[in-house]
């Protein structure tokens, strides 16, 4: 089993919780972020927080996809934002950007969510 090299910090900001991601995604880091997922709760609104990104490869997006389809299920809005120009692409190429609004920072995403 591959060893998680990510940090998932959760913190909630009104009816939305922001996860502050640090590190490396892949596969290796579904646990730490199903326990991030976990630590949400009843957020409306969960908002990643990319800019401590440092790699994200194929198995990382696919844990995207799952949480994205975890939210779909709790009928929570995700977000993001903090991408770099790198992974803004590959959000579009891989047409994440559909299901995941993207925005320039917190404030923005947060306002997006419906938190003031």
């Amino acid at each position: 089993m591959t060893e998680a090299t990510a940090t998932f910090d959760v913190r909630r900001e009104g009816s939305a919780s922001v996860v502050d991601i640090k590190g490396d995604v892949t596969a290796g880091s579904e646990g730490t972020l199903m326990s991030a997922y976990d630590d949400v709760g009843d957020a409306r609104a969960i908002v990643l927080n990319f800019s401590g990104l440092s790699y994200m490869n194929s198995g990382g997006i696919g844990l995207l996809v799952t949480l994205l389809v975890r939210a779909n299920r709790h009928s929570q809005q995700l977000l993001a934002y903090g991408l770099s120009d790198h992974y803004r692409q590959i959000f579009e190429l891989t047409r994440l950007d559909e299901a995941i609004s993207i925005h320039d920072d917190e404030p923005a995403a947060l306002h997006a969510a419906g938190v003031s």
